[in-house]
Order: structure tokens, then C-alpha cells, then sequence
């Protein structure tokens, strides 16, 4: 279906001066040019405007992150790391500034016990972004498990956790193949828009209420 500008305004919400800066600044394809001064848009431009619209307002993405997603938006989710950059950078969530490390100034600034390390390293328990590269995120973890260790928790009950996180990101990555395969350019954004929603407010959500209703159920069977 084709729109006239005021059309486009009116189904996006967007101003005209904003589609035509995106336009300008290659974050949507030129209008097609019907004759001097009269332009038609299309599905295509208003399902790109969604998703500008909603990687800046919901996961705070860049201009430039924005325009390298949507330079490879045609190849497929699944396999194009350059179209996952902007979710891939919120993923790891390393807070800008943060001190990187390598492992063995990492060793030395935390006082870590490289054994300890080696096996958090080995059970998948502490996942550096990459082999050489450690920031306070990593220090956290490791002092979490210290003080498992000191009160007594077994060692495989964090494993068998780890485990259950591992078995999640193999049903995320099942439920992204399957959105590339219904991908199409009228609901590219209803579909990128489903992966965040799951990956981060339906994730939290469910994890959050489902230990609440556990918590609930444990305090209330104590005062039963």
C-alpha cells in the first residue's frame, strides 16, 4: 500500500521533519518519486519507522547502531551478528567506563585464587565477554560464589543453576529462529519488537513471579 506523507505523519506519529531526517540520514529508503515534489511511501517505510521509533525509546540504540542493523535487516536473524549488535550490547551489560582487565591483572587487582577462577571459568559459571577481557561484573560473581562456599552451599547446586540458564538461551535462540522464519518487511518490527519483550520485560517477569509465588508459598506453609 502506498502513503502520501501526510498519511505516513498520521500512521506513524512521527513528525514529517523526523521521517525525512531519517530519510536524509539513511535509516529508511527514499520515497518512491512519483513526479516532481510528489513522493509515495509504503509498508515498508512505516513498519522501519516502528522499529527506529522503538529501539530508541525502549533499548536507548543509537542513530549509527540503528542504521548497521538495518543495512543487513535482510539477512537472517539467526546468523547476522551485525544485525544483533544493538541487543548484543545491552546482553552483556557492562556499564559504560567500566575497567577491563586482563586475566592476569585481573588475578592480581581482585586477589583472585586462579584455581577458583580456572574452574568458574571451566563450569560456565563466570563468562567473560571474551578469554582476556574482565571487569568488576566478573569480581562480583566470584564473590558470590566465595560466600556460597563460606555458608556451606554445594558447589553443583550453582552448577545445575548455570545449567538451567544455558537450557533458557537454547529456547530464546529457538524462539528467535522461528521469528526469522515469518520475518518479512511488513512486521520486521512487530517481530524485532517480540525478541526484546521476551528477552528482557517477559524474562524478568516471569523468573521475578514465578520466585514470588514460590517465596509466597514457602512463608505461608510456615505459618500454617
Amino acid at each position: 500500500m502506498e502513503y502520501k506523507i501526510s498519511e505516513l505523519v498520521a500512521l506513524s506519529n512521527v513528525p514529517k521533519s523526523t521521517i525525512l531526517y531519517y530519510i536524509r540520514e539513511g535509516l529508511l529508503p527514499e520515497a518512491k518519486k512519483i513526479k516532481s515534489n510528489v513522493h509515495r511511501y509504503n509498508n515498508e517505510h512505516l513498519e522501519l519507522i516502528k522499529y527506529i521509533k522503538y529501539m530508541q525509546q525502549e533499548i536507548g540504540s543509537s542513530n549509527e547502531q540503528i542504521k548497521t542493523a538495518l543495512q543487513n535487516k535482510n539477512k537472517s536473524i539467526s546468523s547476522s551478528y551485525t544485525m544483533l549488535t544493538p541487543l548484543m550490547q545491552t546482553l552483556i551489560n557492562i556499564p559504560a567506563g567500566s575497567i577491563h582487565y586482563t586475566k592476569e591483572d585481573f588475578i592480581l587487582h581482585f586477589d583472585i585464587n586462579k584455581d577458583l577462577l580456572d574452574n568458574l571459568l571451566k563450569d560456565g559459571i563466570l563468562i567473560p565477554v571474551s578469554e582476556n577481557d574482565f571487569t568488576e561484573k566478573e569480581a562480583s560473581i566470584i564473590r558470590m560464589i566465595e560466600n556460597f562456599d563460606e555458608v556451606g552451599v554445594e558447589y553443583d547446586l550453582i552448577k545445575t543453576y548455570v545449567h538451567h540458564a544455558k537450557e533458557l538461551a537454547l529456547l530464546e535462540q529457538a524462539i528467535q529462529k522461528k521469528l526469522c522464519k515469518t520475518r518479512d518487511d511488513e512486521n520486521f518490527s512487530t517481530l524485532w519488537k517480540i525478541m526484546f519483550e521476551t528477552l528482557f520485560n517477559a524474562k524478568h517477569y516471569i523468573f521475578s513471579r514465578s520466585t514470588y509465588k514460590m517465596f509466597y508459598k514457602t512463608i505461608k506453609d510456615e505459618i500454617a
